[in-house]
C-alpha cells in the first residue's frame, strides 16, 4: 500500500488537474527530492506527508531499492513532455520505468530476485502496461498522446490525422489487432512467473494476468475497434478471470 500510494500520487501529479506542464515537472522534481530526503533518515515534509510517512518505514524496513522508485518518477515525467513513439524499443524503455519497478519492487517484497524471475515479471508488467494503452486509445487520443509506435503506423497505413480524429476503419482495426497481439506474446512470456511467486501473491498474480488477457479478448470481440470504445472488466468478469486463474498449471 506504501509503494501504491507512492506510484499513484506521482502519477496523479503528472497527468490530473489544470497545473502547467512546467509546474508539474517542478512538482515531480520535488517530490523526487522528497523521496530522497526521507530515503536518507529525514522526517517527511508536510505537503506528502501522508505518503512519504508510511513509504520511509517501508524503504527502512524492506531496504527498497531506491532506483526503482526514482525510474516511476522519470517515467511519470516523461508523460509531460513526450506524446509520440517512434518504435517498439522506444516506448518499451518508457515501459522499463513506468512499469517494470512495480513488478520488480513487489517481487523484492517477496525475496524473489533470480534473472529469470525478473524477466518474467518485465513481461508482465510491459504486457499490462501496453494492454492499457491499446484499452484507453478513446481517452488518450483526445488528450493528444500516442502510444502507438509511428512505425507501427506507417506498417499499416495509417496516419496520425485518422488517429487523432478516431477515425475507425479496417487498417485501423488491423492496427490495433497487431498491437494486442505483441502484447498478448509478452504476457504469455510472463505468465510462469505466477508459479514462483509464494502463498496469495502468487494467486493475486494469477488474477492481473488473467484479467489482462480477459481485456484483450473483449478489445478482439470488439474488433479491435478502441478508437471509440473502452473495454473495461465487471462483475460478470470475476469468475471466468478465477477460472482461468485456478487453471494456470506449471
Amino acid at each position: 500500500m506504501a509503494i501504491y500510494g507512492y506510484a499513484r500520487t506521482a502519477d496523479d501529479i503528472a497527468d490530473e488537474g489544470d497545473a502547467t506542464a512546467s509546474q508539474r515537472l517542478a512538482d515531480l522534481a520535488a517530490y523526487g527530492d522528497e523521496l530522497r530526503s526521507v530515503a536518507a533518515g529525514a522526517a517527511p515534509a508536510a505537503r506528502w506527508r501522508a505518503v512519504f510517512l508510511p513509504l520511509a518505514r517501508t524503504i527502512q524496513t524492506h531496504a527498497l531499492p531506491l532506483g526503482l522508485l526514482e525510474d516511476l518518477l522519470s517515467a511519470f515525467a516523461q508523460d509531460v513532455v513526450k506524446t509520440r513513439y517512434a518504435d517498439r524499443d522506444e516506448l518499451l524503455d518508457y515501459c522499463r520505468r513506468s512499469a517494470h519497478p512495480v513488478g520488480r519492487l513487489l517481487l523484492h517484497l517477496y525475496g524473489v530476485d533470480d534473472a529469470r524471475s525478473l524477466a518474467r515479471s518485465d513481461a508482465i508488467c510491459s504486457a499490462l502496461q501496453l494492454i492499457n494503452f491499446w484499452q484507453d486509445l478513446s481517452i488518450d487520443l483526445p488528450r493528444g498522446r500516442l502510444y502507438i509506435p509511428l512505425d507501427q503506423c506507417r506498417a499499416q497505413g495509417v496516419d496520425e490525422a485518422g488517429l487523432f480524429g478516431q477515425q475507425d476503419s479496417p487498417a485501423t482495426r488491423a492496427l490495433v489487432r497487431a498491437q494486442c497481439d505483441w502484447a498478448r506474446g509478452l504476457m504469455q512470456t510472463g505468465a510462469p512467473l505466477v508459479h514462483r511467486v509464494p502463498g496469495r501473491a502468487g494467486w493475486e498474480l494469477r488474477g492481473v494476468v488473467q484479467g489482462g488477457l480477459n481485456i484483450l479478448d473483449k478489445i478482439e470481440r470488439c474488433g479491435h475497434a478502441t478508437l471509440a470504445w473502452r473495454p473495461r472488466l465487471g462483475k460478470a468478469d470475476i469468475l471466468p478471470i478465477a477460472w482461468r486463474a485456478l487453471r494456470m498449471r506449471p
